[in-house]
């Protein structure tokens, strides 16, 4: 991609500050985030860059976006609410960002002739697996407000394909992590979380019994998705995960062989809104966005580690 004007909305948070990273090498970009989640530090160190502008505000603010979205070509749509057990806390918010905010995003898209919008989905969407490995087509049952929220996102970007004629692609990320990953968050994912406790020496805290599974995919490969399905002519909805599934007890020994460290693990009550079980089909992604994940677990890992250990967010 080169050469494109790019809005990345939520462009100061974990996946989108690595995109912009990515795309602002040989385009134009405009990140939007209301820095609520978002650390302004992830991209400080781009803002000075002749051909990134920052600006602070929310999706939901109709006149912001019509500014913003002026002459753009294409939008990385990452802004959300994006933690389970916040939506679960805080269902009015999330519907409000998520839904609302998204919905705004689409019809000020349609109106300033935006060529493609990709949105950020999430697998939460399909709840406990009716089926494994989770397919496209997989029917879906969300089971908390975040999950409701995204495929509320995902059947908005439909719609405006094929109502409006806003080409749109919908990603359902799995297990996203990497650097710029806040492992401090009070809805701190799992591998930023079990890396930062086993370097501090302290102990795993895992809920439920640890069997449940998840499909992790490193940031650079969801990045890499991103920029190709701006890139594509498909519209649509895409599984992005790694396509292999690990156990959060084999993750815990796995994060301890990489550091080289060794912690006790504990055992807590299951959180309300965790599914289970979690493994990614993505044939689809591949034959139609050609895309194939490029880190391995144990490659990943060690990069995010590195990347902990020189606290840093330019790495």
């Amino acid at each position: 991609m080169k050469e494109k004007c790019i809005v990345v909305t939520g462009g100061a948070g974990f996946i989108g500050s690595n995109l912009v990273r990515m795309v602002c090498q040989e385009n134009e970009v405009t990140v939007i985030d209301d820095l609520s989640t978002g650390h302004l530090e992830n991209i400080e160190h781009l803002i000075d860059h002749k051909k990134i502008s920052f600006i602070r505000g929310s999706i939901t603010d109709a006149s912001l976006l019509k500014k913003a979205l002026k002459d753009i070509d294409v939008v990385f749509h990452q802004a959300a609410v994006v933690s389970v057990p916040q939506s679960i806390k805080d269902p009015l918010t999330t519907n409000t960002v998520n839904i609302d905010g998204t919905l705004q995003l689409l019809h000020t898209a349609r109106q300033a002739d935006v060529e493609k919008i990709v949105c950020a989905s999430s697998c939460a969407v399909y709840g406990e697996p009716r089926e494994l490995p989770l397919k496209e087509t997989t029917v879906c049952g969300p089971l908390s407000p975040y999950a409701v929220s995204k495929l509320a996102v995902e059947y908005y970007g439909d719609l405006f394909s094929q109502l409006y004629g806003l080409p749109t692609v919908s990603l359902r990320y799995f297990n996203v992590y990497g650097p710029s990953q806040d492992p401090h968050s009070d809805y701190a994912a799992v591998m930023p979380l079990f890396l930062s406790r086993v370097l501090s020496d302290n102990s795993l805290i895992i809920y439920g019994d640890g069997e449940q599974t998840r499909d992790f995919i490193f940031v650079e490969d969801v990045v890499r998705a991103n920029v190709l399905s701006a890139e594509s002519t498909r519209t649509g909805i895409f599984n992005i995960a790694g396509g292999n599934k690990i156990s959060i007890n084999e993750l815990a020994h796995c994060v301890m062989d990489v550091t080289g460290k060794r912690v006790a693990i504990e055992y807590a009550e299951a959180r309300p809104g965790d599914i289970h079980q979690s493994y990614a089909d993505i044939s689809k992604a591949k034959q139609m966005l050609a895309f194939t994940p490029q880190t391995s677990l144990q490659q990943g890992l060690e990069k995010t580690l590195a990347w902990l250990q020189q606290g840093r967010t330019d790495s």
